[in-house]
This record gives C-alpha cells, structure tokens and sequence, in this order.
C-alpha cells in the first residue's frame, strides 16, 4: 500500500494510541512527542534555489504592495482629518 508523505507514521500513531490508553506518566508521554515531532521533522524538505528566490521575491513584492496600500490609506486619512478637524494647528 502506498502511503502518502502527510500520513503520520502508522507505528507512532499505534504508540501514541496505546499510550493514551496506559496513561504513562509525564516524562514518557514527553518523550513520544519529541519522538512524533522528529518524525513529522524528516518529512520536511528543503526548498532548492530556485524556489527560495522565488519565494522570497513573492514575500517582498506583497510587503511593498501591502506598503503602498497603508500609506494611501494613512494619507487619505489624513486629509479627512484635517478637513474635518480645520487647517491645521494654531498657536
């Protein structure tokens, strides 16, 4: 049978499940999750070049846009600030 990447490890599973039912104590029940967490870690990949720089441009292109968006808005917002409150301070 061919198991997907994303499916746990059926022998973890089948631990944690016995486990579960025997109650063990703190430090047992600790150890299987660091154990469950190195399991899910080996199904990471790392992404090539290629994908990094991609990535990364996709990440900095929507900061700059989301950059733009915010100062229109603050700027617009100003303005109806200051056409609501008057022009500006006097003192």
């Amino acid at each position: 049978m061919a198991t997907s990447v994303d499916e746990p490890n059926e022998d973890l599973v089948a631990k944690a499940r016995r486990d579960r039912a025997a109650r063990k104590n703190i430090f047992s029940r600790m150890w299987l999750f660091i154990q469950q967490v190195f399991a899910e870690l080996k199904k990471v990949t790392t992404p090539s070049r290629s994908e990094l720089v991609k990535f990364t441009t996709v990440v900095l292109a929507f900061v700059v846009v989301m950059m733009g968006i915010l100062w229109v808005l603050d700027w617009a917002f100003g303005l109806l600030m200051i056409w609501l409150f008057g022009g500006g301070l006097t003192g």
